[in-house]
């Protein structure tokens, strides 16, 4: 046993102070297990209560030469009680951010949705207007996914042909989309 572990909290606060290490080491093993438990015990998370008592014993370390210490225990425990409430407010805000983007998204999601629906409605008009062939080649290929060569097969064209149906379909609704765009926007 070392002659600092002998050491009253008065005289190793008093050598903490000059920024002697040994006295800060024998502070650090003599309080991290009791400030651990006060603040597992207030967070019910190990990670946040370990990460707590670390920054308890930085911010010890750095304004060792500026705190006047009546009792080490008692500002020792203090410091971790505060650490834990400033954790415990920035989460709370954080939650309340994630949430509040949470919904910001949604409703996007929702907007978008709405847009999509939107454009699908004018499309499908728009194509309904084409010639029959035209407007089939259109949304077999477009609006049902179907290959241009199964459209072929199935409205009994070419596939040469199905192209250019598929083809004037696209310009004139490109030519329409933009009207209408204009017009809503």
């Amino acid at each position: 046993m070392s002659n600092i572990q002998l050491l009253e909290d008065d005289d190793l606060t008093r050598l903490l102070r000059t920024g002697d290490e040994p006295a800060f080491t024998e502070i650090y093993n003599r309080y991290w297990d009791k400030l651990y438990i006060q603040a597992h015990r207030l967070l019910k998370d190990t990670e946040a209560a370990e990460e707590i008592v670390q920054d308890v014993f930085l911010m010890l370390w750095k304004k060792r030469e500026e705190l006047n210490i009546q009792s080490l225990k008692c500002y020792m425990a203090a410091m971790t009680r505060y650490s834990v409430y400033r954790y415990i407010s920035k989460d709370k805000k954080t939650k309340q951010q994630e949430n509040i983007i949470g919904m910001i998204t949604a409703e996007a999601i929702d907007e978008t949705d709405i847009d999509n629906k939107l454009l699908l409605e004018i499309i499908t008009e728009l194509s309904n207007k084409l010639p029959e062939k035209c407007r089939l080649v259109f949304q077999y290929n477009k609006l049902q996914d179907q290959s241009l060569s199964d459209v072929a097969e199935q409205l009994n064209i070419s596939q040469k042909t199905a192209e250019g149906h598929l083809t004037k379909a696209l310009r004139v609704i490109r030519a329409n989309l933009g009207n209408v765009a204009n017009f809503l926007f």
